[in-house]
């Protein structure tokens, strides 16, 4: 068999499938991790008519990391592979930063850890609530939940959303260690409503308390945006860099990754580093010899470069359980755009929804065997069991669940069913930060096969941009509102140019379940017919 040919995909022949994994299956020995794409549908011909389009998207990559505009309309670079190896970064004082933000951020870390930064009652720190949205939020999010060991470092809760109902719980959850907490605030800007608004609760709520905000706050932002500005006037406790050429679904081997790193007392070398080993990997431009180029020639093919099929994340593994939601952003929030690079319409996109294995074969393995067929798998597995959980009666967990993702894996090969398998030889943070670096490479790859824009997102924007006159609209409902007036809500509508009355009608029924200074005649089952005044 010469290198560039392998067998296509036949379950009837054992034999042929057999030659098709081994030809086809990636290792690398140092990060420990295997990749089989064997079970997913494309050709030796197929992948050798992407040698000149890998080709290109190798080039661009190259590019980008040398810090090209990534995003011209912004006059923006991407720089996040500069953050687990400032060499490559094309200046000196882009260098600089880097090493001095990751030396801060870990001398910040220890003098919590061990006391030596205190309260300002003179209390150690036990807890931390961390305010942020998509990527300031997920990326540590993941990292807490699958690396930090029981009963080490601060415990972290996560403001994540403007929800009432969830601020409420989460900062009465954190009453009796109010005392010791250490607020983070997240925003690149320092202008996106959410956390800016969770940041102002939270203020209200521990301020209303007595206890001090200050001296406990932390922010993550540009240099000289408005957080930063409004940080170093009041004095917080300190402030650290998210740079302008990192975006929030690739900010987490930045600040934003590595101070939970820090305040967990885990490695943040040890993360970089494995991030750092996969960038590696991943800039050989033989397909076969690139584990991110395989995944990305993968996802081409299972969805005809059109994104056609979903992909279902399974990682089977507890601490992995937050890796697919994490994967949505990254993946989503990059390929999902309106328009190629030309100009042309083309609504691209790869879907990404999963949880864990085996919980969740139990929950839709039945649809994905048997049902539509419109999505690919990504199995994860972790080969090192944990050796404190003893084999009982002759039957080990980790041999279960293995048996349990080599038999769904089987199951849907059966029905003609693709799927992808990452395998690695141990989980630690080095491991997670390979895992990571590999999707964030193969996202990258891929968009230049279909000849998007990765690194914008102006779906995101245009989103923004609608709440915030959505908002703007209920000031002047509110005002108009002032008069005493019975209005309806044609009459709104009448009085706001280019307002709908859609709109009015939806903002309406939210302010009268919440506000008893308005009340309605008619039923809100008839809209046309409503009619509202403000009687107090």
């Amino acid at each position: 068999m010469t290198y560039n040919n392998f067998p296509d995909f036949d379950k009837s022949n054992s034999q042929s499938q057999w030659d098709r994994f081994c030809e086809l299956l990636f290792f690398d020995d140092e990060i420990g991790l295997w990749l089989d794409v064997s079970r997913m549908n494309f050709s030796a011909s197929n992948l050798k008519n992407l040698e000149a389009p890998f080709e290109k998207a190798f080039a661009s990559m190259s590019d980008l990391e040398e810090g090209a505009l990534a995003n011209p309309d912004e006059k923006r670079q991407v720089g996040h592979y500069w953050l687990r190896n400032p060499a490559i970064a094309p200046s000196n004082e882009i260098q600089r930063s880097i090493i001095e933000e990751k030396n801060k951020i870990t001398i910040f870390g220890q003098q919590i850890l061990n006391g030596t930064l205190k309260t300002d009652t003179g209390k150690n720190f036990t807890d931390v609530l961390w305010i942020g949205i998509g990527g300031s939020g997920l990326g540590p999010l993941l990292l807490i939940n699958s690396l930090q060991i029981k009963n080490k470092g601060l415990k972290f809760t996560f403001l994540d959303n403007v929800d009432p109902n969830g601020i409420y719980q989460k900062l009465n959850s954190l009453k009796d260690s109010l005392a010791t907490t250490l607020f983070v605030v997240v925003s690149k800007s320092g202008g996106t409503p959410e956390p800016q608004i969770a940041m102002d609760q939270t203020k209200n709520f521990i301020t209303s308390l007595g206890y001090e905000w200050n001296s406990r706050a932390v922010a993550i932002t540009m240099p000289n945006s408005a957080l930063d500005k409004k940080a170093y006037a009041e004095k917080w406790l300190a402030r650290f860099a998210l740079q302008d050429w990192v975006g929030g679904r690739t900010s987490i081997t930045g600040a934003v990754g590595l101070l939970p790193l820090a305040l967990i007392d885990c490695s943040i070398e040890d993360f970089l580093e494995g991030s750092k080993q996969m960038d590696e990997l991943t800039r050989h431009r033989d397909i076969r010899k690139n584990p991110a180029a395989l995944l990305a020639a993968s996802w081409y093919f299972s969805g005809d470069g059109k994104g056609r099929r979903d992909m279902v994340v399974l990682p089977y593994q507890d601490r992995l359980e937050v890796f697919s939601k994490y994967l949505q952003q990254l993946v989503m929030e990059s390929l999902g755009k309106e328009l190629d690079r030309n100009g042309n319409r083309v609504n691209q996109g790869l879907a990404v929804y999963g949880n864990k294995g085996s919980t969740d074969q139990h929950a839709y393995v039945q649809q994905l065997r048997d049902g539509i067929d419109n999505f690919f798998v990504t199995f994860i597995e972790i080969l090192e069991d944990n050796t404190h959980v003893p084999k009982i009666n002759k039957k080990a967990p980790g041999d279960y669940l293995s048996g349990f993702l080599q038999g769904t894996r089987l199951a849907l090969s059966e029905n003609d069913r693709q799927s992808i398998t990452i395998t690695l030889r141990k989980y630690d943070s080095s491991s997670l930060g390979s895992l990571i670096s590999l999707f964030e490479r193969a996202v990258g790859l891929y968009a230049e096969l279909i000849n998007i824009n990765a690194y914008h997102q102006p779906g995101v924007e245009a989103g923004k941009l609608a709440a915030t006159n959505i908002l703007g609209l209920q000031s002047k409902i509110e005002l108009i509102l002032e008069q005493k007036t019975s209005y309806s809500i044609n009459d709104i509508h009448k009085l706001i140019p280019g307002s709908t009355q859609e709109s009015i009608f939806i903002i309406l029924r939210h302010m009268l379940a919440n506000n008893q200074d308005y009340k309605i005649n008619g039923e809100w089952s008839d809209p046309f017919k409503l009619k509202i005044v403000k009687i107090n």
